[in-house]
């Protein structure tokens, strides 16, 4: 066979289904200039030689390894267990104020990492605010927040809205008729759950914990400020003291690698099963569960997260901002780079979930190996360092895309590098709870299979891709490395004045930014978290009443 067979073989799907030409070559597209920063790293990285096993003996890269998978493992665990029951309870139950906490939930996402882990020393240190309160019963100390137990409760604060929005977009999707047959053959709740509800889920949890442990492998504001070493740290200690950068282009290769570990225990986990009813039909709207006496409980396990990721950090920003006010304290003007942090965010939302439409389109329905290889690169970015895909695309732009270099159109391209795995992780959950049967039926009355795409397949996926949306647009709220390094020149946003602040330790304009981005960005997280409720349910549609829990269930 020649290689051009190869290829082409390659591209049909199990059931022997070729995709249309304009959907492989968009895919294609995406996932090289995913690819751009992985180019990079081997180009900076072909001057070490033979030299790169020292330097990753140098590194000490067992211990660092060992302490960067901990991390990932515990916060990914701890996220999962609490953004699962938040989504259903925000979605399926009846809880008061489901509306106003399913978007505080999310707004965690919002808040950068440095400025996560200082509400949270100042909150929880051995010296902070609640030790001070707790002294007057007696507390002589709280326990030491420095360490993996302080990085932990950062990350899972900042990365459960990950598994909570593709959890909530699958859910949204669901047919309650799976639901309801179970509880027909005499299953319980917490059994229709277990039995039903959860295994439907697993492409979305799969998903979103992905998307987890990349952010633990990437993140280095929270992690450095608490004093735990990763090797993102280790990377990113190698920028900033060197002025050679082939050792930290080394380490960030075997980032890379550890990438694309995860990506493989993603897909084990993620499996190959179906995910959609076996028949075609509208699935119409799931009745929400009456809790009865239990729905105060089921608000109170939804606040919690929202009080310890949003309301604590929130409060310690106001704290400061009132204590600069009073100490005559001036604030510089921050209407423009909340309009530039509104405006690229949105731009980069937009073009991160059109980007990502192809790419998932071409993974779900023409299933093959390079399917699966497309969909898999686009999730390298979001594993590496901003600082390092900032620095490939400026290469990028200096010696391939001259005219795009210090543009906005570089900045957003950066962004969609960055965050192109939270668009396709929704959409993907979304997609797979789509019966085939419906766009195959569209193509038997003679559409062709790019109007079935664009008319029939788009249409349904819209939970999922809301649910990137939003998340593409917080994540870009508060970027930093990539933002300073590649926004053109006197271009500022609402991160990078928090950072300018932060650093010369002007916490009243620190606190101010910080809030001020929260407040920006809860507008249009508002409206994309809570598109995908619909219209309230009618009066004479109520609550499905939950039984009583059988002693199984219990």
């Amino acid at each position: 066979m020649t290689f051009s067979g190869v290829m082409s073989a390659g591209w049909i799907s199990g059931d022997g289904k070729r995709p249309p030409v304009f959907l492989v070559a968009s895919a294609a597209a995406v996932a090289l200039a995913a690819l751009i920063p992985v180019v990079y790293l081997v180009v900076r990285s072909a001057g070490a030689g033979s030299e790169w096993t020292d330097i990753l003996w140098r590194a000490n890269t067992a211990a660092v390894f060992g302490r960067t998978f901990l991390l990932i493992a515990v916060v990914t665990a701890i996220s999962v267990a609490v953004a699962v029951p938040v989504a259903w309870l925000t979605v399926k139950s009846n809880i008061p104020l489901r509306r106003v906490l399913s978007v505080a939930s999310v707004l965690p996402l919002v808040l950068p990492s440095f400025v996560m882990a200082t509400t949270v020393i100042e909150m929880y240190s051995p010296r902070g605010v609640l030790q001070g309160w707790l002294s007057m019963f007696g507390v002589e100390r709280l326990p030491d927040i420095y360490g993996l137990g302080g990085a932990t409760l950062v990350l899972v604060l900042m990365t459960y809205p990950y598994v909570l929005l593709t959890v909530r977009g699958a859910l949204r999707r669901m047919d309650p008729a799976l639901e309801e047959a179970a509880r027909a053959m005499g299953y319980g709740p917490v059994h229709t759950f277990r039995a039903v509800t959860l295994p439907m889920l697993r492409p979305a949890i799969a998903g979103g914990s992905l998307l987890v442990a990349l952010y633990t492998l990437s993140d280095f504001g929270g992690v450095a400020l608490l004093r735990y070493q990763t090797f993102t740290s280790t990377i990113m200690i190698q920028y900033e003291s060197s002025i050679d950068r082939t050792l930290a282009a080394v380490l960030s290769l075997v980032l890379v690698v550890v990438a694309v570990l995860l990506l493989l225990g993603e897909g084990f986990t993620r499996g190959s099963g179906a995910y959609h009813r076996s028949t075609v039909g509208v699935v119409r709207a799931a009745r929400r569960i009456d809790l009865g006496r239990w729905r105060w409980a089921g608000v109170a396990v939804v606040a919690f997260p929202v009080l310890i990721g949003l309301v604590v950090p929130v409060g310690v920003l106001v704290h400061w901002l009132a204590r600069g006010l009073i100490n005559d304290q001036q604030l510089l003007p921050l209407l423009i780079p909340a309009r530039n942090s509104l405006f690229v965010s949105l731009l980069a939302a937009l073009a991160t979930v059109a980007a990502a439409l192809p790419v998932v389109i071409l993974a779900v329905r023409f299933r093959s190996r390079l399917s699966r290889f497309i969909e898999r690169s686009t999730y390298i970015g979001f594993g590496l360092p901003g600082v390092v895909v900032a620095l490939s695309l400026v290469f990028f732009g200096i010696n391939v895309a001259r005219p795009l270099y210090q543009s906005i159109w570089l900045l957003v391209f950066a962004y969609g590098v960055l965050f192109l795995p939270a668009s396709i992780g929704a959409l993907r959950s979304s997609l797979l709870q789509v019966n085939p049967r419906i766009e195959e039926a569209a193509q038997g009355l003679g559409r062709s299979q790019w109007r079935v795409i664009f008319s029939v397949t788009i249409p349904l996926v819209m939970p999922g891709a809301f649910a990137g949306g939003a998340m593409v647009f917080l994540l870009t709220m508060k970027e930093l490395p990539a933002t300073l390094i590649l926004s053109p020149i006197g271009y500022r946003t609402l991160s990078t004045s928090i950072w300018s602040a932060a650093s010369e330790a002007y916490f009243a304009i620190t606190a101010a930014a910080a809030l001020l981005l929260v407040l920006v960005a809860g507008v249009p997280t508002a409206y994309l978290t809570l598109r995908g409720y619909g219209a309230r349910p009618d009066v004479s549609d109520p609550p499905t009443r939950a039984p009583g829990l059988s002693r199984a269930d219990r």
